[in-house]
C-alpha cells in the first residue's frame, strides 16, 4: 500500500528545469516529510519507475544513488530499495523560478545551489519572460514550499505578474535581481539598482569614452530590461554632454567611426561585431563596445570586451543566505565596470 501511495505522490514535471533524477529525489524527501514513507518501506523498483513515468533506468538509478548518499535509502540484493532513515538534513523546499537560463543566470543558479548545499531541495523552473507560462507554473505547484525565489522579468503583462507575486506568502518570498514596488509587505530581496549602476559605471569609464563623439545604447523596444537603465544612461549623457541615441533595431542602425555602442542583449552583440568586422573597423580604436552583463568568455573576445555588470555569483550567494537566515532584508548587489580593450 505504501508503494502505491508513493507512486500517486511522485510527480515528474516535464515543464521543470530541475533534472528528472532530482525531481525523484525531491519527491522521496517530500513523501518522508509527509509521513507517506517511513523507515523500512519498500520503494518501487528501477524498472517500475522507468516504465510508469517513461524515464530512463539511468535517471532512476541516479536519483536512488543520490538518496543513498544522503542516508535516506538503502538497498538489498534481490529485494530492492528501502527507506533507511527518516532523519532529513534537508529542511528547506524551494520553488525557484528564473525568467531564462543564460550564462550569467547559470552563475546565479550555481552559486545559489552551492551555498545552500544539502540543506534544501530545489524545484527549478524557467518561464522565458512569459506571463502566461509564469502564471501556469505558479498555479500548478502543489507542494508545501518553504520559500519562493523568483527573478521577475516580463515582456508583457508585468502588472498582472506582480499581482501574482503579491499573493504569495511574504515570509516565504525572495525576489532576485530587481526591486518590485508593487509587492507589499516584508519579504527578502537582492537587487540591482539599474539607474544608479549604469550612471556610475559610465562615469568611471569617462576618460576612455571621451575619445568618442556619440554613445548609442542598443535597447530593443520590446524588451524585459528595466526602463531605469534608459534613465541612468540619459542622465549620464546629459551631465557629460555626450551625443547619444537609443537604438531599438540594430539591423537598421549604421555603425560609424567615433561611436560607442552599449549592447544589452547577446544577440545584438553578435550582430554588432559582424557589422564592425564587415566595415573593417577596429574595436577600441574606431568604434567602442560596452557589453552589459559579464560572462567568462567576454574577456577573450576582440582582445577583451569592456563590460558593466552586477556580480552574479554574489547575487546567488546573497539570495541563498536570505533563505538560510529567513531574512526580510533588501540588499543592493554590487555592480562593476570591467575595463578592457574594446573601449
Amino acid at each position: 500500500m505504501k508503494k502505491e501511495r508513493f507512486l500517486e505522490h511522485l510527480n515528474i514535471d516535464e515543464f521543470s528545469a530541475t533534472p528528472k533524477y532530482q525531481q525523484l529525489v525531491n519527491s522521496v524527501l517530500s513523501a518522508i516529510r509527509q509521513g507517506i514513507l517511513t523507515t523500512g518501506d519498500l520503494l518501487p523498483s528501477i524498472n517500475e519507475l522507468s516504465i510508469e513515468f517513461d524515464i530512463s533506468r539511468i535517471t532512476v538509478e541516479k536519483g536512488y544513488n543520490e538518496l543513498r548518499k544522503l542516508g535516506v535509502l538503502t538497498s538489498s540484493p534481490g529485494k530492492g530499495y528501502f527507506v533507511a532513515s527518516t532523519f532529513l538534513s534537508q529542511e528547506l523546499k524551494i520553488f525557484l523560478v528564473f525568467n531564462k537560463l543564460s550564462p550569467h543566470k547559470k552563475i546565479i543558479y550555481d552559486a545559489f545551489v552551492k551555498t545552500l548545499g544539502d540543506k534544501a531541495a530545489i524545484d527549478f523552473y524557467i518561464y522565458n519572460n512569459d506571463y502566461v507560462l509564469f502564471s501556469k507554473l505558479l498555479g500548478q505547484q502543489k507542494s508545501n514550499y518553504t520559500h519562493y525565489v523568483v527573478i521577475p522579468h516580463f515582456i508583457d503583462e508585468e502588472e498582472k505578474a506582480y499581482k501574482l507575486l503579491d499573493q504569495l506568502p511574504k515570509d516565504k518570498l525572495i525576489i532576485i535581481d530587481k526591486k518590485v514596488k508593487e509587492i507589499q509587505g516584508n519579504y527578502g530581496a537582492v537587487y540591482e539598482n539599474f539607474e544608479k549602476d549604469i550612471f556610475n559605471s559610465l562615469s568611471q569609464a569617462l576618460d576612455a569614452l571621451s575619445k568618442y563623439h556619440t554613445i548609442k545604447l542598443v535597447f530593443p523596444e520590446h524588451s524585459y530590461y528595466p526602463q531605469e537603465i534608459l534613465k541612468g544612461f540619459k542622465t549620464f549623457c546629459s551631465n557629460y554632454a555626450f551625443n547619444h541615441h537609443i537604438v531599438h533595431d540594430l539591423a537598421e542602425e549604421p555603425v560609424n567611426e567615433g561611436e560607442v555602442f552599449i549592447s544589452l542583449m547577446e544577440d545584438d552583440l553578435v550582430q554588432l561585431l559582424e557589422k564592425i568586422i564587415t566595415l573593417n573597423l577596429t574595436v577600441g580604436e574606431h568604434v567602442g563596445i560596452i557589453s552589459y552583463n559579464e560572462t567568462p568568455l567576454k574577456k577573450f573576445i576582440m582582445k577583451g570586451l569592456t563590460t558593466i555588470s552586477t556580480d552574479f555569483e554574489a547575487m546567488g550567494v546573497t539570495a541563498a543566505k536570505l533563505v538560510l537566515n529567513s531574512s526580510k532584508e533588501h540588499i543592493e548587489n554590487p555592480f562593476y565596470l570591467n575595463m578592457r580593450g574594446s573601449l
